[in-house]
């Protein structure tokens, strides 16, 4: 796509996963694309997500995504069936609670029907980054305004 630059974002503090939130609204995760790597202490993701960032005046768009969390101690699943790996996820929001010390903490992955993976790691460490080219999207979501 003409103009195209992928996003590369990464997230150190609350404030930053905020915006890697913010752009992940709407995207849509096969269950069979989210690996946790213990060996690396890592934990990816893989998902389409809407482009946000073109804004009213751009095409709907997808985009297919990498997210990384590193540090990860612990991973710990609610209301998903990981046997179903064909299950898609629609993804909500993600949020930070920091120790004191900021050398550990949790982040939650929340998903549609109260889904969510909650993640335990040894500070924030998040990297997401977009790959291949954009598609066309049938349309933008909506949101109820109420």
């Amino acid at each position: 796509m003409a103009g195209y630059a992928p996003l590369k974002l990464r997230a150190r503090d609350a404030d930053d996963l905020v915006v890697i939130s913010s752009v992940l609204q709407d995207a849509l995760m096969p269950l069979g694309d989210i690996a946790y790597l213990e060996d690396e202490n890592s934990l990816y993701l893989v998902m389409n997500r809407f482009r946000w960032e073109t804004g009213a005046s751009g095409p709907a768009e997808r985009v297919h995504s990498g997210l990384r969390f590193d540090a990860v101690r612990n991973v710990r699943y609610r209301n998903i069936d990981r046997r179903n790996r064909g299950q898609f996820l629609s993804f909500l929001a993600l949020f930070y609670e920091g120790d004191t010390d900021g050398e550990s903490g949790t982040v939650t992955i929340q998903y549609a029907g109260d889904a969510a993976i909650r993640l335990r790691v040894g500070g924030l460490y998040c990297m997401l980054s977009d790959f291949g080219e954009p598609w066309p999207a049938a349309r933008a979501p909506e949101h109820d305004a109420g």
